[in-house]
């Protein structure tokens, strides 16, 4: 066979139809060692999945002697017509002819290994044309998609090589020796556009000279805060290189500077203001802790995807005038880890950060801060908060109640929750004293604790952990709790004169979440539980110190798109008169579903007579402890209202929901049978507990009220 022509970087095609090539071909197979492998049938077979596929046009064997390696693959139009079915319609079918015409040049092949690739694989060249001096070495893999048997290989040849295992079809020359003055106007001749990203600053120069001249557009990444840079010289033949950012620096002018004498002029081509800090370090430890420009492969690969964006427009004709961008990826993130807080949402003077008392307050207003910080339904906080030297009260308001609310049952929980919270606090600050819960008239109820020199360690020790409690409804991850942990739940339930039913089981679980999906059900369903449940939630801009921040229901996409649709009234009329909606819980059915545990506190039936919400609290002050116990080791916790959870009979269940009566009925007495709850208990809140990833935001309570310490 003849000699192979571009062995180094090119396969060899060979059409099986052409003179001479079945003698090659059979010589090919007959190599030692050469692994063959015929694409020919699988490849036929996706492109007879396509809309109007490409006419048959043969076969090919191509051979890559750098692996030994021998391939039949369809012809030309047959293989690109597969390989580049996906861009469809990303890029319409003419738009892909248009780019597919370009011809386009690469100096530099680290960041340019990744445009190159880039280009190749969108196809939106027809002509690649690469340049680099320099070989592989150890330091460039951190950026350059290559491998420890490419050390020592020319880094142009390494690009054109990969390029070739993905698209044979498509050329590409490459000018291993780099280009200098000599050799730029060959390098540039027939180019539709170049890209420049070497490291050579007078090599940079060069090419935006010479590019000037011959009127090539010219774009750069520079994979620091993504600065992508284009100079339209086909628009603006006139235009200075780099902007005139360098003044009237010529090429000849940076030839053979030392990296510290470069530091100037690459300041002046990124902007002294504009770096990256740490790439502004790096530059002074340049020849000293530093042999070179330190990159990073993740902003390599961005660079390659600016790069192919801005190639794309500036191929089909789209506006992209003469400028730089940056497409800052680090500042973006830091936006996101710290958004940017509402003026309506930002804490009270007093209270900068909602979850840590100011470090200057009374223990009293410390107390108070803690007690604010315990959780309620629809974060309602449906307490009055007021204190003086000798006690602290907490009264029950009923003022505000909704449908889930029956009695003020779930109010009494909170309020239960924000007694303890202020128990912990005070035993913390060793002022704990007596509690008394008393129902003064009808459904009130007001706690009192007195301030006193007591403590108590196991009260004292959750008292930083109850201002970091914490609701989280992100998925989680499964697995059964241990034996040990269950031991410290109940134990945590049973120390406030509560019980702790456990569901962990799997089959159970998924019991469980049936249940619950359906009560959801009914709360989008009722009209009147739906106006409640859409009232609690506050999008970003609204006052976010009650209510439920949206952000906090951690919905996926296609969940936030189904939570608007159930926004809607009249779609949720339809449903109902259609006996509709069963895909309306399928967020809390997930949740469920991906739980350790379901966590339900009790508390004996005797505790909760008419009106009985000393009992409610007491559970509440169970659940807050069960709570923090299960964030000690490591739980997500969610608590969980169905419909039917403060209903203890038919009637109180037709006051919640007249129209689901008999579903609430069913719901509920399956859940009792499932939990386990006997008549002699009721039950106070279920939780669910998960292993699962931080909360996405916590919730804001209202600003503490003013105390009075004169008395």
């Amino acid at each position: 066979m003849a000699a192979e022509p571009g062995a180094a970087h090119r396969p060899l095609i060979l059409d099986p139809a052409a003179p001479g090539a079945a003698a090659a071909i059979a010589e090919l197979r007959e190599r030692p060692g050469i692994e063959i492998t015929d694409l020919r049938a699988p490849l036929r077979a996706e492109l007879a999945e396509i809309p109007e596929p490409a006419p048959q046009a043969g076969d090919r064997w191509v051979y890559y002697p750098w692996r030994n390696r021998l391939l039949g693959l369809p012809a030309e139009p047959e293989f690109r017509a597969v390989r580049l079915n996906r861009n469809r319609n990303k890029l319409t079918a003419a738009e892909q002819a248009v780019l597919g015409a370009l011809r386009i040049g690469v100096v530099g092949q680290s960041v340019g290994h990744a445009v190159a690739y880039a280009l190749a694989q969108e196809g939106i060249c027809g002509y690649l044309r690469l340049a680099d001096f320099d070989a592989i070495a150890l330091s460039n893999l951190n950026r350059v998609p290559a491998t420890l048997f490419d050390i020592g290989v020319n880094k142009a040849v390494v690009t054109a090589r990969r390029i070739a295992e993905l698209d044979p079809y498509l050329p590409v020359d490459i000018h291993p020796g780099g280009v200098d003055g000599e050799s730029m106007p060959e390098y540039l001749a027939g180019l539709s556009l170049v890209v420049e990203e070497c490291d050579s600053l007078d090599v940079k120069l060069l090419v935006r000279e010479h590019a000037r001249a011959a009127g090539l557009p010219v774009v750069m990444e520079t994979s620091d805060r993504g600065l992508l840079d284009v100079e339209r010289y086909d628009l603006e033949p006139e235009r200075a290189p780099f902007h005139g950012m360098l003044g009237g620096v010529r090429a000849a002018d940076l030839r053979g500077l030392a990296s510290r004498d470069k530091a100037p002029y690459v300041m002046g081509i990124l902007g002294a203001d504009q770096i990256s800090a740490r790439m502004g370090a790096s530059m002074v430890e340049i020849d000293e802790t530093l042999a070179a420009w330190p990159q990073l492969g993740s902003e390599v690969m961005l660079g390659g995807a600016l790069v192919a964006a801005a190639v794309r427009r500036i191929g089909l004709g789209g506006a992209l005038p003469s400028g730089r961008v940056r497409i800052d990826l680090e500042a973006e993130l830091d936006r996101v880890a710290a958004p940017e807080v509402p003026a309506a949402a930002t804490a009270a003077p007093d209270e900068p950060d909602p979850r840590v008392p100011p470090p200057d307050a009374s223990d009293v207003r410390k107390v108070l801060h803690c007690a604010q910080r315990a959780p309620s339904g629809g974060n309602a906080q449906p307490w009055t908060l007021t204190a003086d030297a000798a006690e602290i009260r907490i009264e029950l308001r009923t003022d505000y109640r909704t449908g889930l609310d029956h009695r003020f049952r779930g109010s009494a929980v909170a309020l239960g929750a924000a007694l303890y919270n202020a128990r912990a606090a005070a035993a913390a600050l060793g002022i704990l004293g007596a509690v008394e819960l008393r129902e003064p008239d009808g459904d009130g109820l007001l706690a009192t604790l007195r301030l006193g020199h007591g403590s108590d360690p196991a009260l004292a020790a959750d008292y930083p952990l109850a201002l970091r409690r914490e609701t989280n409804r992100r998925l989680g991850a499964g697995g059964a709790l241990d034996g040990t942990l269950t031991a410290e739940l109940r134990a945590a339930a049973t120390a406030e004169g509560a019980m702790l039913r456990i569901v962990d089981d799997p089959d159970a679980l998924a019991e469980a979440a049936a249940i619950l999906a359906a009560s959801d059900r009914v709360r989008y369903l009722e009209p009147e539980l739906h106006r409640e449940l859409f009232d609690e939630v506050r999008a970003v801009d609204d006052d976010l110190t009650a209510g439920i921040d949206v952000r906090s229901l951690e919905l996926a996409p296609d969940e936030r798109v189904a939570f608007e649709v159930a926004r809607r009234p009249d779609i949720m009329a339809n449903l109902r008169d259609w006996s509709g909606g069963s895909a309306l819980g399928d967020s809390t059915r997930d949740r469920v579903l991906t739980a350790a545990a379901i966590l339900v506190v009790t508390v004996p039936a005797e505790t909760v007579g008419a009106p009985g919400l000393t009992g409610y609290a007491r559970g509440g002050a169970a659940a807050e402890r069960v709570w923090i116990a299960a964030q000690r080791a490591g739980l997500a916790v969610q608590p969980i209202s169905p419909v039917f959870l403060y209903a203890r009979d038919v009637s109180e269940l037709a006051a919640i929901s007249p129209g689901f009566v008999d579903t609430l009925t069913s719901l509920q007495g399956r859940f009792l049978h499932l939990v386990g709850v006997p008549e002699r208990e009721t039950m106070a809140l279920a939780l669910r507990v998960s292993r699962a990833a931080d909360a996405t935001v916590r919730s804001r309570r209202r600003p503490m009220p003013g105390v009075d310490t004169s008395s």
